[in-house]
């Protein structure tokens, strides 16, 4: 079954987040991505805090939704999701701080030790280039 949007209160949904490093990350972000989207956060599945929505298709032909920026505060790091791919932030990476990283996926494991600033405009650039006409037209990243 898809991953869609929930009726979940997401506020609600990060007072239960565990641990605590997680918790006070996820809070920033919050309000980080809130500023950047001016958007409502949204539960989308169970765990991914997300802001307005984008659809992708594939080469494949498969398409679908999903958010336009989001997170999702995990055990052992923080995911912070964007959609145009980390190749598209090399240089703003350099600068950011430790970090790991997927495709999509920035893992970090503390806010405090990247530069607020730098995450904020590579949240913003993905979050721009998302939301631009056309973007769903191309084949999203796998």
């Amino acid at each position: 079954m898809p991953t869609t949007w929930t009726d979940v209160d997401p506020l609600a949904y990060l007072e239960t987040v565990q641990p605590e490093r997680r918790r006070h990350d996820a809070r920033v972000l919050l309000t980080m991505m809130e500023r950047v989207t001016g958007a409502a956060p949204r539960m989308f599945g169970p765990s991914i805090v997300g802001f307005r929505e984008y659809s992708y298709t594939y080469d494949s032909g498969h398409s679908g939704h999903a958010p336009a920026a989001g997170f999702a505060p995990r055990k052992s790091a923080t995911v912070v999701y964007l959609p145009d791919g980390l190749a598209a932030h090399e240089e703003d990476l350099a600068a950011l701080g430790p970090y790991r990283g997927g495709v999509g996926c920035l893992y970090l494991t503390n806010l405090e030790r990247v530069d607020l600033t730098v995450l904020e405009r590579i949240i913003a650039r993905s979050f721009a280039t998302v939301t631009a006409a056309g973007f769903g037209r191309r084949a999203a990243q796998s």
